[in-house]
């Protein structure tokens, strides 16, 4: 018997079969890409610079890097359409390291313009096609590239609330993204 997240994913890779007849699938990703780039600036304008070292763990990456994470996300959708593998312990594989907020948005959108054209340039059986991340010969994250470009676009989701909570810990304002933050609340009382 299958467990309900295989069967979800197994509904979620029939529907685009059946949505890919009628749209391409990068038709389908990039409206999706193109809500989380505009939630991603507007939490990334706010980031404060002074924090970047800020850690709320020792074990948890410092703000900074945590952002610039954030903002390098859209080259992994780059890197996943136009390569068909990636060692993260290869000389080429650099993290993106910004000293400054500038230097975040400025790199986050060239990344996301990119991200976004070659998204839009992707043939469908570009992005049937399987990818893989390895780390140390061992694979970590593989499949479809269909299916690891909307992980990928939730994952930079993912690390973007996180960055929402390193930032309320600092008392820094920011806006909503799904709807007002708490720091917009009072417009509606």
């Amino acid at each position: 018997m299958q467990g309900k997240e295989q069967v979800i994913d197994s509904l979620f890779i029939r529907l685009c079969g059946i949505l890919s007849r009628i749209m391409k699938v990068s038709e389908l990703l990039l409206p999706h890409f193109d809500n989380e780039v505009k939630n991603t600036r507007r939490i990334l304008e706010v980031v404060p610079e002074e924090k970047f070292a800020w850690t709320p763990h020792a074990k948890s990456m410092t703000l900074g890097r945590l952002a610039a994470h954030v903002g390098d996300l859209p080259n992994f959708l780059t890197t996943i359409i136009q390569t068909d593998t990636v060692e993260l312990t290869s000389a080429a594989w650099k993290p993106f390291s910004p000293a400054t907020r500038a230097e975040l948005l400025a790199g986050f959108e060239e990344r996301a313009k990119e991200a976004r054209a070659a998204i839009a340039s992707a043939s469908d059986e570009v992005l049937g096609k399987r990818w893989a991340l390895t780390f140390k010969g061992q694979e970590v994250f593989a499949g479809p590239r269909r299916e690891l470009l909307q992980t990928t676009i939730c994952h930079q989701v993912h690390h973007r609330a996180q960055l929402t909570v390193y930032l309320r810990m600092n008392d820094v304002v920011f806006p909503g993204v799904y709807g007002p933050s708490a720091d917009e609340m009072a417009a509606f009382k």
